[in-house]
């Protein structure tokens, strides 16, 4: 069954305006969720905000935005005056600039969608609009609100659709320099890139999925339905000897590159 849309609205490209749909790239339905329980009584925990310093609880009308403008003081912003300052329509993602696919690096990426034409009339709109983006190699930059946050996003064609990527704004991304700056470049010998190539080429595979698969949550899957079945077991405890070699902080390069690609080729054999 395929999973509804996340938003619905218009595509729009000067005077060429088309209904589309949006719906989230990735998905955790299938994660394992915990709630906290009450062990007492079985039920469920719920959350309530109270007030800091009396204890109380607040009631939903008296929750507002606050900005602190320094320690205990902070000023109030309405809801109106958020409106103000956001986009006109919440219901348009206006292309008005593009930009060299290759030129946005991937730190800049956030979260994905699937974005699709809405109705059999918006098909051709659509992917006439898709179509010359990938033909010139560009991307759309426009704006979106989504759950009442203005976002950057990026329209980039793939397929029957496009996907649309949402954007981290410019003062949330870290400069490298703030990072490596002060670290000093030291230069490899040749030899030892050599022998970490040769690893790289001999553990080389396809892409699939299933090489992200996550064991915790297989494994938390199958302790939730024992204990359906009222034959709940503890998860066993590494064996000793079962636990990860911890490796040493003196390590000859060289040896254990030559030890780790002769275990490869065995592997393989």
């Amino acid at each position: 069954m395929a999973p509804r849309p996340y938003w619905k609205g218009h595509l729009k490209l000067s005077l060429v305006t088309c209904p589309v749909s949006l719906t989230p790239a990735t998905t955790e339905s299938e994660k394992v969720r915990f709630h906290t329980i009450n062990s007492e009584t079985g039920h469920r925990v719920r959350s309530r905000y109270v007030d800091a310093e009396t204890g109380k609880p607040v009631a939903d009308e008296d929750e507002v935005r606050g900005y602190e403008t320094e320690e205990g003081q902070h000023v109030i912003i309405e809801d109106e005056e958020l409106e103000a300052v956001g986009l006109e329509s919440t219901r348009t993602i206006d292309i008005d600039q593009f930009v060299q696919a290759d030129t946005i690096e991937w730190i800049w990426y956030d979260t994905p969608y699937y974005l699709m034409p809405d109705d059999e009339v918006a098909q051709e709109a659509f992917a006439v609009i898709r179509e010359a983006m990938a033909a010139t190699g560009m991307v759309g930059i426009s704006r979106l609100v989504l759950s009442r946050r203005e976002r950057a996003v990026m329209l980039e064609p793939r397929g029957k659709g496009i996907v649309l990527w949402t954007l981290r704004y410019g003062d949330e991304v870290r400069e490298p320099d703030e990072i490596f700056g002060d670290k000093e470049e030291r230069k490899p010998e040749q030899r030892l890139v050599k022998l970490v190539q040769t690893l790289i080429e001999d553990q080389t595979t396809t892409w699939d999925p299933s090489l992200v698969k996550d064991p915790v949550q297989g494994r938390l899957k199958e302790i939730i339905e024992s204990k359906q079945k009222k034959k709940a077991k503890k998860p066993a405890k590494p064996k000793k000897g079962e636990e990860p070699e911890v490796p040493s902080n003196v390590v000859n390069i060289m040896d254990a590159l030559k030890k780790s690609i002769s275990q490869e080729k065995k592997g393989r054999r």
